[in-house]
Protein backbone atom coordinates (compact mmCIF):
# COMPACT_ATOMS: atom_id res chain seq x y z
CA UNK A 1 0.00 0.00 0.00
CA UNK A 2 1.19 3.69 -1.08
CA UNK A 3 -0.19 6.79 0.69
CA UNK A 4 1.20 10.15 -0.50
CA UNK A 5 0.61 13.26 1.63
CA UNK A 6 2.12 17.00 1.47
CA UNK A 7 5.19 17.44 3.09
CA UNK A 8 6.19 21.06 2.62
CA UNK A 9 7.87 23.65 0.10
CA UNK A 10 11.46 23.21 -0.55
CA UNK A 11 13.67 27.10 -0.63
CA UNK A 12 13.15 26.23 -4.18
CA UNK A 13 9.43 26.77 -4.21
CA UNK A 14 8.36 23.04 -5.59
CA UNK A 15 6.48 21.44 -3.59
CA UNK A 16 7.52 18.13 -1.75
CA UNK A 17 5.66 15.04 -0.69
CA UNK A 18 6.45 12.27 1.73
CA UNK A 19 5.38 8.27 0.42
CA UNK A 20 4.65 5.87 2.92
CA UNK A 21 4.66 2.34 2.08
CA UNK A 22 3.21 -0.90 3.82
CA UNK A 23 3.48 -4.14 3.47
CA UNK A 24 0.98 -6.41 5.14
CA UNK A 25 3.33 -7.19 8.06
CA UNK A 26 2.97 -3.73 8.74
CA UNK A 27 6.50 -2.52 8.37
CA UNK A 28 6.61 0.71 7.07
CA UNK A 29 9.18 3.04 4.76
CA UNK A 30 8.46 7.30 4.33
CA UNK A 31 10.21 8.31 1.58
CA UNK A 32 10.36 12.02 0.41
CA UNK A 33 10.70 14.09 -3.12
CA UNK A 34 13.67 16.11 -1.94
CA UNK A 35 16.94 14.32 -1.96
CA UNK A 36 14.75 10.93 -2.89
CA UNK A 37 15.58 10.44 0.72
CA UNK A 38 14.51 7.26 3.20
CA UNK A 39 12.81 9.24 6.23
CA UNK A 40 12.34 6.54 7.95
CA UNK A 41 11.59 2.51 8.19
CA UNK A 42 9.85 1.15 10.98
CA UNK A 43 9.63 -2.75 11.58
CA UNK A 44 8.78 -5.15 14.64
CA UNK A 45 11.15 -6.18 16.78
CA UNK A 46 11.93 -9.14 18.68
CA UNK A 47 8.94 -7.97 21.13
CA UNK A 48 6.66 -6.74 18.49
CA UNK A 49 7.55 -3.31 19.31
CA UNK A 50 7.50 -1.09 16.31
CA UNK A 51 11.38 0.64 15.60
CA UNK A 52 12.36 2.89 13.43
CA UNK A 53 15.93 2.17 12.12
CA UNK A 54 16.80 4.93 10.24
CA UNK A 55 18.16 8.20 11.51
CA UNK A 56 16.79 11.04 10.19
CA UNK A 57 14.17 14.65 10.73
CA UNK A 58 11.06 15.70 11.38
CA UNK A 59 10.53 18.55 8.86
CA UNK A 60 11.83 19.50 5.27
CA UNK A 61 13.83 22.60 6.83
CA UNK A 62 16.11 20.35 8.71
CA UNK A 63 16.74 17.80 5.64
CA UNK A 64 18.08 20.82 3.50
CA UNK A 65 20.18 22.21 6.40
CA UNK A 66 21.53 18.68 7.18
CA UNK A 67 25.03 17.95 6.54
CA UNK A 68 25.38 14.10 7.37
CA UNK A 69 22.83 13.35 4.63
CA UNK A 70 20.78 11.40 6.19
CA UNK A 71 18.89 8.75 3.77
CA UNK A 72 19.95 10.82 1.04
CA UNK A 73 20.44 9.30 -2.76
CA UNK A 74 23.74 10.48 -3.63
CA UNK A 75 25.10 11.27 -7.25
CA UNK A 76 26.39 11.56 -9.76
CA UNK A 77 29.18 10.36 -8.22
CA UNK A 78 29.28 8.96 -4.08
CA UNK A 79 32.13 9.24 -1.80
CA UNK A 80 35.62 11.32 -2.71
CA UNK A 81 37.90 12.26 -5.81
CA UNK A 82 41.33 13.15 -4.75
CA UNK A 83 41.56 17.01 -4.76
CA UNK A 84 38.65 17.01 -7.06
CA UNK A 85 40.39 16.35 -10.18
CA UNK A 86 39.75 13.56 -12.74
CA UNK A 87 40.44 13.21 -16.62
CA UNK A 88 37.87 11.82 -18.75
CA UNK A 89 39.21 11.13 -22.95
CA UNK A 90 41.99 13.33 -22.23
CA UNK A 91 40.19 16.00 -20.68
CA UNK A 92 40.69 17.39 -17.17
CA UNK A 93 38.29 18.26 -14.71
CA UNK A 94 37.78 19.83 -11.38
CA UNK A 95 34.61 19.40 -9.56
CA UNK A 96 34.28 21.19 -5.90
CA UNK A 97 36.73 20.85 -3.38
CA UNK A 98 34.09 20.92 -0.94
CA UNK A 99 35.52 18.38 2.04
CA UNK A 100 39.24 19.58 2.69
CA UNK A 101 40.48 19.84 -0.70
CA UNK A 102 38.92 17.10 -2.12
CA UNK A 103 35.80 16.78 -3.96
CA UNK A 104 33.10 14.63 -1.44
CA UNK A 105 29.79 13.44 -2.60
CA UNK A 106 29.25 15.64 -5.52
CA UNK A 107 30.08 18.93 -3.67
CA UNK A 108 27.60 20.94 -2.64
CA UNK A 109 24.98 20.74 -5.68
CA UNK A 110 24.82 16.86 -5.40
CA UNK A 111 21.02 15.49 -6.32
CA UNK A 112 20.53 14.56 -2.82
CA UNK A 113 19.80 18.01 -2.43
CA UNK A 114 17.36 18.40 -4.97
CA UNK A 115 13.59 17.82 -5.64
CA UNK A 116 13.02 14.40 -7.68
CA UNK A 117 10.32 13.92 -9.65
CA UNK A 118 7.86 10.84 -9.16
CA UNK A 119 8.04 9.03 -12.28
CA UNK A 120 5.68 6.11 -10.94
CA UNK A 121 4.21 4.42 -8.08
CA UNK A 122 2.96 1.04 -7.99
CA UNK A 123 0.64 -0.21 -4.97
CA UNK A 124 0.38 -3.94 -6.31
CA UNK A 125 4.61 -4.38 -6.33
CA UNK A 126 4.73 -1.80 -3.35
CA UNK A 127 7.28 0.94 -5.06
CA UNK A 128 7.98 3.96 -5.98
CA UNK A 129 10.22 5.41 -8.79
CA UNK A 130 11.88 9.10 -8.44
CA UNK A 131 14.03 10.50 -11.46
CA UNK A 132 15.95 13.90 -11.81
CA UNK A 133 17.94 15.25 -14.57
CA UNK A 134 21.77 16.45 -13.56
CA UNK A 135 22.50 19.23 -16.72
CA UNK A 136 26.02 19.13 -18.13
CA UNK A 137 28.62 20.20 -15.70
CA UNK A 138 26.33 21.28 -13.03
CA UNK A 139 27.96 19.29 -10.71
CA UNK A 140 31.14 19.60 -12.52
CA UNK A 141 30.69 16.62 -14.76
CA UNK A 142 30.06 16.59 -18.32
CA UNK A 143 26.53 15.10 -19.70
CA UNK A 144 23.55 16.17 -19.46
CA UNK A 145 21.94 12.68 -17.11
CA UNK A 146 18.49 11.36 -15.93
CA UNK A 147 19.29 9.40 -12.94
CA UNK A 148 16.89 7.12 -11.40
CA UNK A 149 15.82 5.53 -8.32
CA UNK A 150 13.61 2.65 -7.68
CA UNK A 151 12.33 1.78 -4.14
CA UNK A 152 10.62 -1.25 -3.38
CA UNK A 153 9.10 -2.68 0.26
CA UNK A 154 9.07 -6.43 -0.29
CA UNK A 155 6.59 -8.52 1.59
CA UNK A 156 9.27 -9.98 3.24
CA UNK A 157 11.03 -6.85 5.15
CA UNK A 158 13.45 -6.37 2.19
CA UNK A 159 14.25 -3.15 0.94
CA UNK A 160 15.26 -3.33 -2.93
CA UNK A 161 17.36 -0.11 -3.92
CA UNK A 162 17.67 0.10 -7.76
CA UNK A 163 19.72 2.69 -9.25
CA UNK A 164 19.50 3.81 -13.11
CA UNK A 165 21.51 6.72 -15.15
CA UNK A 166 22.15 7.59 -18.81
CA UNK A 167 24.12 10.46 -19.84
CA UNK A 168 24.82 12.02 -23.55
CA UNK A 169 28.39 12.06 -23.00
CA UNK A 170 30.76 9.80 -20.83
CA UNK A 171 30.71 10.95 -17.65
CA UNK A 172 30.74 9.36 -14.08
CA UNK A 173 28.48 6.97 -12.46
CA UNK A 174 28.34 6.04 -8.70
CA UNK A 175 25.19 6.36 -6.99
CA UNK A 176 24.32 5.25 -3.25
CA UNK A 177 21.87 5.83 -0.68
CA UNK A 178 23.47 7.52 2.99
CA UNK A 179 20.78 5.39 5.23
CA UNK A 180 22.63 5.57 8.60
CA UNK A 181 21.22 2.45 10.64
CA UNK A 182 20.74 1.73 14.36
CA UNK A 183 19.02 -1.73 14.48
CA UNK A 184 18.41 -0.73 18.50
CA UNK A 185 16.31 2.07 17.26
CA UNK A 186 17.26 5.35 15.51
CA UNK A 187 17.40 7.19 19.17
CA UNK A 188 19.06 4.50 21.26
CA UNK A 189 22.08 5.88 21.43
CA UNK A 190 25.55 4.79 19.82
CA UNK A 191 25.57 1.94 17.60
CA UNK A 192 28.51 0.61 18.01
CA UNK A 193 27.04 -2.21 20.92
CA UNK A 194 25.72 -4.03 17.59
CA UNK A 195 27.23 -7.03 15.87
CA UNK A 196 28.71 -6.66 12.00
CA UNK A 197 30.40 -9.16 9.68
CA UNK A 198 31.41 -7.79 5.87
CA UNK A 199 32.10 -10.29 2.84
CA UNK A 200 35.67 -9.13 2.21
CA UNK A 201 38.80 -10.25 1.99
CA UNK A 202 40.61 -6.81 1.76
CA UNK A 203 39.65 -2.97 2.05
CA UNK A 204 41.52 -0.05 0.58
CA UNK A 205 43.94 2.13 2.98
CA UNK A 206 43.62 6.11 2.53
CA UNK A 207 45.84 8.64 3.40
CA UNK A 208 45.08 11.15 5.84
CA UNK A 209 42.03 13.39 4.32
CA UNK A 210 40.04 9.88 3.35
CA UNK A 211 41.72 9.64 -0.24
CA UNK A 212 42.98 5.64 -1.23
CA UNK A 213 46.58 5.00 -1.89
CA UNK A 214 46.02 2.57 -4.19
CA UNK A 215 47.15 0.07 -2.12
CA UNK A 216 44.99 -3.33 -1.41
CA UNK A 217 45.16 -4.92 1.68
CA UNK A 218 43.74 -8.12 3.46
CA UNK A 219 41.97 -7.55 6.59
CA UNK A 220 43.65 -10.36 8.39
CA UNK A 221 45.25 -9.30 11.35
CA UNK A 222 43.54 -5.63 11.24
CA UNK A 223 40.80 -3.76 12.96
CA UNK A 224 39.58 -4.32 9.97
CA UNK A 225 38.64 -8.26 9.81
CA UNK A 226 34.66 -8.52 9.60
CA UNK A 227 34.76 -11.63 7.90
CA UNK A 228 33.43 -13.20 10.94
CA UNK A 229 30.56 -11.37 13.41
CA UNK A 230 32.21 -8.77 15.36
CA UNK A 231 30.99 -6.06 17.78
CA UNK A 232 31.66 -2.51 15.61
CA UNK A 233 33.28 -0.93 18.85
CA UNK A 234 35.44 -3.51 19.63
CA UNK A 235 38.54 -2.02 17.93
CA UNK A 236 37.09 1.27 16.56
CA UNK A 237 38.98 3.61 18.18
CA UNK A 238 42.43 0.99 18.50
CA UNK A 239 45.99 2.28 17.63
CA UNK A 240 46.21 1.76 13.89
CA UNK A 241 46.74 4.67 11.48
CA UNK A 242 43.80 3.99 9.41
CA UNK A 243 41.47 4.41 12.35
CA UNK A 244 43.56 7.23 13.81
CA UNK A 245 43.07 9.23 10.28
CA UNK A 246 39.23 8.71 10.04
CA UNK A 247 38.71 9.04 13.60
CA UNK A 248 36.92 5.31 13.49
CA UNK A 249 35.68 3.54 10.53
CA UNK A 250 35.27 5.24 7.36
CA UNK A 251 36.75 3.18 4.52
CA UNK A 252 35.96 1.04 1.95
CA UNK A 253 35.83 -2.70 1.40
CA UNK A 254 36.22 -4.71 -2.02
CA UNK A 255 33.54 -7.20 -1.81
CA UNK A 256 33.96 -10.84 -2.54
CA UNK A 257 32.58 -11.81 -5.41
CA UNK A 258 30.91 -10.51 -8.53
CA UNK A 259 27.27 -9.69 -9.55
CA UNK A 260 24.31 -9.87 -6.86
CA UNK A 261 25.67 -11.41 -3.57
CA UNK A 262 26.06 -10.73 0.30
CA UNK A 263 27.94 -7.65 0.97
CA UNK A 264 27.69 -7.37 4.89
CA UNK A 265 25.41 -8.12 7.61
CA UNK A 266 24.27 -6.38 10.92
CA UNK A 267 22.73 -7.91 13.90
CA UNK A 268 21.03 -6.02 17.12
CA UNK A 269 20.97 -8.01 20.43
CA UNK A 270 18.93 -6.02 21.86
CA UNK A 271 16.20 -5.49 19.23
CA UNK A 272 16.78 -8.80 17.35
CA UNK A 273 16.66 -7.26 14.36
CA UNK A 274 18.89 -8.34 11.56
CA UNK A 275 20.15 -6.72 8.68
CA UNK A 276 21.57 -8.64 5.62
CA UNK A 277 22.83 -6.77 2.78
CA UNK A 278 23.27 -8.01 -0.78
CA UNK A 279 24.57 -6.04 -3.85
CA UNK A 280 26.11 -5.89 -7.34
CA UNK A 281 28.59 -3.29 -6.58
CA UNK A 282 31.85 -3.72 -6.15
CA UNK A 283 32.43 -2.24 -2.82
CA UNK A 284 31.18 -0.73 0.63
CA UNK A 285 32.00 1.81 2.47
CA UNK A 286 31.87 1.02 5.89
CA UNK A 287 31.19 4.52 8.09
CA UNK A 288 30.02 4.31 11.82
CA UNK A 289 28.85 8.34 12.05
CA UNK A 290 32.42 9.42 13.84
CA UNK A 291 31.54 13.29 12.84
CA UNK A 292 27.49 13.32 14.00
CA UNK A 293 27.93 16.03 16.44
CA UNK A 294 24.59 16.90 18.51
CA UNK A 295 22.28 16.94 16.26
CA UNK A 296 18.46 17.45 16.80
CA UNK A 297 16.86 14.36 14.85
CA UNK A 298 13.32 13.05 14.81
CA UNK A 299 11.08 12.65 17.51
CA UNK A 300 13.03 15.24 19.85
CA UNK A 301 15.93 12.91 19.41
CA UNK A 302 19.35 14.09 19.73
CA UNK A 303 21.68 12.35 17.58
CA UNK A 304 25.19 11.99 18.80
CA UNK A 305 28.74 10.54 17.53
CA UNK A 306 28.63 7.47 16.53
CA UNK A 307 24.62 7.19 16.66
CA UNK A 308 24.15 5.13 13.30
CA UNK A 309 26.22 3.08 10.78
CA UNK A 310 26.19 3.16 6.99
CA UNK A 311 26.69 0.47 4.65
CA UNK A 312 27.45 2.48 1.53
CA UNK A 313 27.44 0.10 -1.67
CA UNK A 314 29.47 1.78 -5.04
CA UNK A 315 32.53 1.74 -6.71
CA UNK A 316 35.74 1.82 -4.65
CA UNK A 317 36.01 6.09 -3.79
CA UNK A 318 38.39 8.13 -6.26
CA UNK A 319 38.49 4.96 -8.39
CA UNK A 320 38.01 7.42 -11.47
CA UNK A 321 41.99 8.12 -10.50
CA UNK A 322 43.38 4.54 -10.08
CA UNK A 323 43.98 2.01 -12.76
CA UNK A 324 44.13 -0.74 -10.57
CA UNK A 325 40.29 -0.10 -9.62
CA UNK A 326 37.30 -0.69 -11.57
CA UNK A 327 36.16 2.31 -13.52
CA UNK A 328 33.23 4.16 -12.76
CA UNK A 329 33.25 6.02 -16.23
CA UNK A 330 30.08 5.43 -17.82
CA UNK A 331 29.94 6.02 -21.71
CA UNK A 332 27.49 7.88 -23.31
CA UNK A 333 24.17 6.42 -23.96
CA UNK A 334 24.87 3.27 -22.38
CA UNK A 335 22.76 2.84 -19.03
CA UNK A 336 24.03 2.50 -16.00
CA UNK A 337 22.49 -0.08 -13.27
CA UNK A 338 22.96 -1.49 -9.70
CA UNK A 339 20.82 -2.92 -7.54
CA UNK A 340 21.49 -3.03 -3.67
CA UNK A 341 19.11 -5.09 -1.20
CA UNK A 342 18.31 -4.86 2.38
CA UNK A 343 16.99 -7.75 4.33
CA UNK A 344 15.44 -7.47 7.40
CA UNK A 345 14.84 -10.15 9.74
CA UNK A 346 14.25 -11.20 13.80
CA UNK A 347 16.70 -12.83 16.34
CA UNK A 348 15.11 -14.30 19.25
Amino acid sequence: MIKTEAYGKAKSGENVSIHTLTNKKGTELKVIDYGAILVSLKIKDKNDNMTDVYLGYDSLSEYEADECNFGAVIGRNCNRIGGGKYVINGVSYQAEQNDFGNNLHSGSNGVGKKVWNVESTDSEKNSITLAILSKDMEQDFPGNMTMKVTYKLGEDDSLRVDYEGVSDKDTIANMTNHMYFNLDGHDAGCCLNQELKIYAETFTPTDKLSIPTGEVRDVVGTPFDFKEYHVMGDRCDADYDQLTFAGGYDHNYIVDGEGMRPVAEAVSKKTGIKLLCESDCPAVQLYVGNYIKDIKGKGGATYSKRQGFCLETQYVPDAINHENFLSPILKANETYKSTTIYKFSIVK
